[in-house]
């Protein structure tokens, strides 16, 4: 037993170890958020009963079978199902049923309906591409901000080791005299500064992780990491070829939204039409093939002449007088045997029935319940209408103001390289001057300090303009890829 729990624990470690050392792609990690998200799972739940609808009503033009049995005990006066004759007898019956109906003509209702449903279910099919693209934005959005994290924890780590260097050379001119104490005090200063920002970053990653985790729906106890490719080499396409007309005609045909709302509004048309069949006549045909069987076993007695007795009738006797009329009576003597029914299968077989016709049902007035049908299927296809407008232009819009903020990141970026540029010449220049005590210790911090922030800035910047350049992309269709 201990060497079973031993062996268990191993296989434990061994699989987190494993974890721990896996790498996470975007693609791999949009794949798992869209394999485990809630809500995706929902709305393909609800893809799936669209599809049971549309199978339903396609079959609902077939001609329906039922078939239905009774049987039971019957006490006192009812009518014998075998003979049809009212008896005061207790018998047990059996009933067979067999019935068919099929609709021959209703103004094209059912298959309006039909249409309606189909459409109906690629509309939901549609849905669930559109939660699962806005997902996989989430998601790309999620991973570049852990991305950018960990570039800014780099940029941090660095910053240490520059100031523990700068530390070094300033404790050394300070132990030998060149230098005065202030100086290796407002380093140390710097240091811990420092080392505060590389703790930042540090939380900082790990929170952007954990929102990462969230989106995937990844438990968030386990170990977890992604890959880094370098920011620079993510692809991007010219800012030329994503002008917001040319994303904007290519978002109406690949956009999953855009084909909800078309499918939509075609199933409420198709839905309009079928509520229309139903105004008018409807025609159909049915058949049923029946039989029945009456059980019964009554004892039979010997008849045994007692006399007779008056019945209350009178006739003339031919001198003017009356005479009473008398009947015999009969009394039950011994018994003699017993009466039954007949056997199952004659019964069966006389009582065997068929039916055949045709129906017609003409809607007279049930209530303005059809007629209300239609109207309300007319209001929703000019709700749907105005619900495709609204998609429409506020889509034309997001892509235009999703253009203009990637021309400011792309400006932004381009002034930030500037800026780093800048500082690292003016730090370069300082550092040169530091050496030789033409710069204070405050000054070369300041200089550090600046370009420090410079790098950072151009990280949130080239990541911005990333991000923002990925939102176009993938509004023009294209998806999203790192």
């Amino acid at each position: 037993m201990r060497l079973k729990t031993i062996l268990f624990i191993a296989a434990a470690l061994c699989f987190i170890s494993t974890r721990a050392q896996e790498k996470w792609s975007l693609q791999k990690c949009v794949q798992y958020a869209l394999d485990n998200n809630l809500s995706v799972k929902q709305s393909e739940i609800q893809a799936k009963l669209s599809e049971i609808t549309l199978k339903q009503s396609r079959l609902s033009q077939y001609p329906s079978l039922n078939f239905s049995n009774n049987e039971g005990l019957r006490y006192g006066k009812s009518q014998n199902p075998s003979t049809g004759i009212l008896e005061n007898q207790n018998y047990f019956s059996i009933g067979l049923d067999l019935q068919s109906n099929v609709q021959i003509f209703n103004w094209f209702s059912k298959k309006n309906s039909i249409l309606a449903n189909d459409w109906s279910a690629m509309a939901a099919k549609a849905s669930v591409e559109k939660l699962k693209n806005d997902i996989a934005l989430t998601v790309a959005n999620a991973y570049l901000q852990v991305l950018l994290a960990r570039e800014q924890q780099q940029i941090a780590e660095v910053q240490i080791q520059q100031t523990t260097s700068q530390l070094d050379i300033v404790r050394k001119q300070v132990n030998a005299g060149a230098l005065p104490e202030l100086n290796a005090i407002e380093i140390e200063a710097q240091l811990a500064n420092d080392s505060a920002n590389y703790l930042s970053s540090v939380g900082s990653v790990e929170q952007a992780k954990l929102v990462l985790k969230a989106y995937m729906n990844f438990d968030a106890a386990m170990p977890f990491d992604v890959e880094t490719p370098p920011v620079e080499s993510i692809p991007l396409e010219p800012i030329s070829e994503l002008q917001p007309d040319i994303v904007y005609a290519s978002a109406l045909e690949n956009l999953p939204q855009q084909r909800v709302n078309d499918f939509n509004l075609k199933a409420a048309q198709k839905q309009a039409l079928a509520a229309k069949g139903q105004l008018y006549p409807t025609i159909s045909a049915y058949g049923s093939l029946g039989t029945n069987f009456g059980y019964f076993r009554t004892p039979k007695y010997n008849q045994v002449f007692s006399g007779y007795e008056p019945t209350g009738l009178v006739i003339p006797d031919g001198s003017g007088g009356y005479i009473q009329v008398q009947q015999p009576v009969y009394v039950p003597g011994t018994k003699n045997g017993y009466m039954t029914s007949d056997p199952l299968g004659k019964q069966f077989s006389n009582n065997f029935g068929q039916q055949i016709g045709i129906a017609i049902n003409v809607p007279i007035f049930n209530g303005w319940q059809a007629k209300a049908n239609l109207e309300r299927s007319k209001l929703n296809i000019r709700t749907l209408e105005y619900q495709s407008e609204l998609d429409n232009a506020t889509l034309k819009q997001d892509i235009y103001q999703a253009y203009s903020a990637a021309i400011v990141a792309l400006n932004k970026f381009n002034s930030a390289k500037k800026a780093v540029e800048s500082a690292q010449k003016s730090y370069d220049f300082s550092t040169k001057r530091y050496n030789v005590g033409m710069l204070t210790t405050l000054e070369q911090i300041t200089n550090q300090n600046n370009l420090f922030r410079a790098k950072l800035q151009y990280l949130l910047n080239e990541y911005d303009y990333v991000f923002k350049m990925k939102v176009l992309e993938f509004y023009k269709g294209r998806g999203i890829k790192l």
